[in-house]
């Protein structure tokens, strides 16, 4: 029996905006990253995200973001190492308010969109940002991008750490993720993306967008849950793990 972990970035509406199908999309998933009010979200979207993970009893992690509520954290920014860790300590506590006023404990941190992407090749801003994860609380687990300098740093801080792979993105040889501008970047298929990911768990491997094959792990599955399929992808991964004896648990449970 296989076993992993099956995430969403959720609470990403804002004020009159309203960004996914988090009511059902939730249903279907082990860990919501929820959104800290920095690249989306805003306190009340926060409370009630946490709510639901709690009604359906999915395990709550941070989504730090860059604060670029109108590019959506995805435009890369010139931050110090200092700022980084600062923003990451703030939103951590941000969430981790809303999950102690509801009695229930956050489980893991995961960085969103471009800082994201930019602490998995930069190892001084992967570290500064572990360092505010451990600062904060030793026992979060880091949710990072398998392969990437973020599990490395995660690993020297001395967290736990979980290697994130992607249903529905492309990859590149060094094990990274396609541009978002570049054609093919996101998978709408759900079909396909439900057959690279079963290969990701039992094979460990992966093709990337120029048809070669790459080594990965697969802790945890990401679903994008502001994707235009988002429920349509948990509703047939869930259906599709059931028939190849994969077993869908949260991170704790799995590390």
């Amino acid at each position: 029996m296989y076993k992993v972990d099956l995430n969403c970035d959720l609470g990403e509406s804002f004020g009159n905006y309203k960004i996914g199908a988090d009511e059902e999309v939730i249903q279907y998933i082990s860990s919501a990253n929820i959104a800290c009010a920095f690249h989306a979200s805003d306190p009340i979207v926060m409370d009630n995200t946490v709510k639901l993970a709690k009604q359906y009893n999915v395990s709550v992690g941070a989504h730090p973001g860059l604060a670029d509520l109108v590019g959506f954290g995805r435009r890369k920014m010139d931050i110090s190492n200092k700022e980084a860790k600062a923003i990451v300590q703030y939103q951590i506590g941000a969430l981790k308010a809303f999950s102690v006023a509801n009695g229930i404990e956050m489980k893991h941190v995961k960085m969103h969109g471009a800082l994201y992407n930019m602490a998995a090749k930069d190892l001084a801003l992967a570290l500064a940002i572990c360092e505010g994860i451990y600062e904060v609380d030793p026992n979060l687990i880091l949710l990072a991008l398998c392969g990437s300098k973020m599990i490395d740093a995660g690993v020297s801080t001395g967290l736990r750490v979980a290697s994130e792979v992607f249903a529905d993105r492309a990859y590149k040889e060094d094990g990274s993720l396609v541009e978002r501008t570049r054609n093919g970047a996101v998978i709408t298929d759900e079909d396909v993306a439900i057959k690279r990911v079963i290969r990701m768990i039992k094979e460990s491997k992966v093709e990337t967008i120029n048809g070669i094959d790459i080594k990965v792990k697969a802790d945890s599955i990401c679903v994008h849950g502001d994707g235009i399929k988002a429920l349509q992808f948990v509703k047939k991964i869930n259906q599709a793990f059931q028939k190849e004896s994969i077993e869908i648990a949260a991170l704790d449970k799995i590390l």
